[in-house]
């Protein structure tokens, strides 16, 4: 009996990372503006930890795209020279990283919750983060420039330095085979590296790796959550004040 020989399919490599380590209140307790952060000693470190395993997998890239906030340009900047590759990096700032409103606006009692609820789970789309941008908003700005990564046919393999809200949204339509969902249990710890194939099909994906962390892979001393984390951060700077 003769059978058609069956033809592998085809899918291209996404390398989907979070920034590294940023420090958002100085020494004095004072908040530092998020747009312009750069990576503290040791997101410098994790950043070129990942550099070194993609070095070490002889790993190449076709693409590279940041949003543009300095903590993912200087990300980047150093996974490319522990890889030795020379290669210009693309801003979309249509990834930059959720955007929260003014704290002030928020009544006391809700500021807590604001913080340590909006990733609980599978957020509502109607969830807003810290005041500002709800998880709706964020799905209608993040999604489409993935649409238009997929159309284009130039690379093989990619990779992605952005941030945590946005990588749970882009993480969480590739779970769902291309819905929208926001899974916010996903976590992304600083420096992580997520590997993602994709097919010709809209709802062909493959998740290989989340959240691999070089410094660190099985997250061993890791209990808290980045927002867990700004929250004791927000908490500690506010005292400061009075």
């Amino acid at each position: 009996m003769m059978t058609t020989p069956y033809e592998l399919p085809k899918r291209r490599r996404i390398f989907l990372m979070r920034h590294g380590d940023v420090t958002y209140f100085d020494a004095t307790g004072r908040a530092i503006d998020p747009m312009g952060v750069p990576l503290n000693e040791r997101g410098r470190d994790e950043a070129t930890a990942a550099g070194s395993e993609f070095k070490a997998q002889q790993i190449r890239f076709d693409k590279v795209i940041v949003s543009g906030l300095p903590r993912t340009i200087e990300t980047a900047q150093r996974v490319l020279a522990e890889t030795g590759q020379e290669i210009a990096i693309d801003v979309w700032p249509e990834w930059e990283e959720i955007r929260g409103g003014r704290l002030s606006n928020l009544p006391a009692k809700d500021i807590e919750r604001a913080f340590l609820s909006v990733f609980d789970g599978i957020v509502p789309e109607t969830t807003a983060f810290l005041g500002g941008e709800t998880i709706g908003e964020l799905l209608d700005r993040v999604l489409p420039p993935l649409r238009r990564l997929r159309d284009d046919s130039s690379w093989d393999t990619a990779l992605l330095v952005l941030h945590g809200g946005v990588n749970r949204a882009l993480l969480s339509h590739a779970i769902t085979g291309g819905g929208r969902m926001f899974f916010g249990h996903l976590s992304q710890t600083t420096g992580c590296i997520n590997a993602l194939d994709i097919g010709d099909k809209p709802g062909d994906w493959v998740i290989r790796a989340l959240n691999h962390s070089p410094p660190s892979p099985l997250h061993a001393s890791a209990r808290n959550t980045t927002m867990e984390l700004l929250y004791e951060q927000f908490v500690r700077y506010t005292s400061a004040l009075k």
